[in-house]
């Protein structure tokens, strides 16, 4: 699965040259160009991938205990030696204290080879199942960032369509302020009616105001994900296409998720690397075998060979020795047993822990296609809406105009037209993250899926006049019927 990942990833890479030579003369950064960034700047992204370089290491370092240890060592000592003696007429000894200097010197190298050491054999195979765990995580981060792309990208447009809904709200509740007081004045309504009309507006410009700063924080969450500063971004078209998922079958995305998903995957792994561990510990009570060969060079002194002679202090002496060495444990203060004891409880932790994993990738997949279903039915009720409700604040504009409705029944029919954008683009990009986020859960996420949405990106999109289809703003012919721009 990584390196399918990774050829997709470099299918995508001349794309992404592309579309970013092609984004220099435009002031929009389109979505190609932000995940390239994030690609580069990601500290989430720098730190696995540190990590996964730290885990290869484990494998060099437990298959080095495997290999032959060759060591060099020498050792020089000087000795002073001060002895003190009773006179023996008998013997002809003087009395009287007597010293001596004697200096050693000695090299030596040994030479060991494991025969039989099973406690660093599973090590090794342990180091190695972790690795390929560490690989499929670092694949799973990889997977991630294209979905946190999208959703910092996408949350961004959406926080700009937002604004720009309360925007041109805002200047409705103006205009509808304005023409009601203007019939104020000439005593076709009353006070009420005024105030009326004056709460709406006030209360749309404090709206306008949380609008804007959810555009702020949302172009902040791109500079926390590249470290790079965004004015503005390439819209989202309103011709995408809005397609149930292919196949349209909960239980075959389920299947692929269980058998494809990276982080499942990787848990798989952890649990491999658990056992071996286990096995690890064990080998603890198992005795160990190693050949070994020595040699030694040094003088006589360096050995604590008896001198015969004061003439041969400093006589060479060399030893040469060759043979199998055979540790049995017997017993280490019980550590052996609690080691084992814990890596029991890890294998049971591990094996716990994939199990949650999988209910929770199945419970995501499941929701994520119900979602991208239930988002294909919103767009198309929520498109309807806001026709219905152009035509509705239409008929309630004249119905006020000749005294059958009253301003409130205009301010909410009114308010709830803007309430009809607002849902409607929220369902386009729901639809458009639900279907990223089903990809990452069934692990077939890549960044040709962000190479496909790029292709209906509308390079110089304005969010006050983009964000909602060309067909539904519907021209007016006084200033009375309503408008769905600022």
């Amino acid at each position: 699965m990584l390196r399918t990942f990774l050829v997709a990833a470099l299918s995508c890479a001349s794309s992404l040259v592309l579309a970013q030579s092609s984004l220099s003369s435009t002031p929009q950064t389109g979505l190609l160009a932000v995940y390239q960034e994030a690609v580069i700047n990601n500290s989430d992204l720098a730190a696995e991938r540190a990590g996964l370089a730290a885990q290869r290491e484990t494998i060099v370092q437990a298959r080095a205990g495997l290999l032959p240890q060759l060591n060099l060592g020498a050792q020089v000592n000087d000795t002073h030696m001060s002895l003190g003696l009773e006179q023996n007429s008998s013997l002809g000894i003087p009395g009287g204290r007597y010293s001596a200097d004697r200096s050693a010197q000695m090299i030596q190298a040994s030479l060991s080879q494991p025969l039989f050491r099973a406690d660093r054999w599973f090590q090794w195979q342990a180091a190695k199942s972790g690795t390929q765990q560490a690989e499929l995580q670092f694949s799973a981060t990889q997977q991630n960032l294209i979905l946190q792309t999208a959703e910092g990208y996408f949350s961004a447009l959406r926080a700009q369509d937002a604004l720009a809904t309360a925007r041109a709200e805002e200047a409705a509740f103006f205009r509808q302020l304005d023409q009601t007081r203007e019939r104020f004045k000439v005593g076709l309504t009353d006070e009420t009616d005024v105030l009326q009309a004056q709460a709406s507006y006030d209360m749309a410009k404090a709206n306008r105001s949380l609008a804007q700063r959810s555009v702020e924080d949302a172009f902040q969450g791109l500079v926390r994900l590249t470290n790079r500063d965004y004015n503005a971004l390439e819209g989202i078209r309103h011709d995408l296409p809005i397609l149930p998922p292919l196949p349209n079958d909960a239980k075959a995305w389920v299947d692929r998720a269980i058998s494809q998903n990276l982080q499942l995957q990787a848990a798989h792994f952890a649990v491999n690397t658990a056992q071996e561990t286990l096995r690890q510990r064990k080998s603890g009570h198992l005795p160990t075998v190693d050949a070994v060969a020595r040699y030694q060079s040094g003088d006589n002194d360096a050995f604590n060979l008896p001198n015969p002679g004061m003439d041969i202090f400093d006589s060479p002496v060399s030893q040469r020795s060759i043979g199998v060495q055979i540790n049995v444990p017997l017993y280490s203060g019980g550590l052996t047993s609690s080691q084992v004891r814990e890596a029991y409880q890890r294998l049971d932790q591990s094996e716990q822990q994939r199990e949650s994993l999988r209910r929770e990738v199945v419970q995501n997949t499941r929701n994520y296609h119900r979602a991208i279903n239930t988002d294909i039915e919103q767009i198309t009720a929520r498109r309807q809406a806001i026709a219905s409700s152009q035509r509705a604040l239409e008929a309630t504009q004249i119905a006020y105009q000749v005294g059958t409705r009253s301003i409130v029944d205009v301010l909410n029919t009114q308010r709830q037209l803007y309430n009809a954008v607002r849902e409607y683009n929220t369902a386009r990009y729901d639809y458009i993250l639900d279907n990223l986020r089903l990809k990452q859960a069934a692990g077939i996420l890549s960044p040709n899926d962000l190479l496909e949405l790029s292709r209906y990106l509308k390079p110089d999109y304005d969010p006050d006049k983009d964000f909602l289809p060309a067909d539904l703003d519907k021209p007016v012919s006084t200033d009375q019927r309503p408008s769905l721009r600022p």
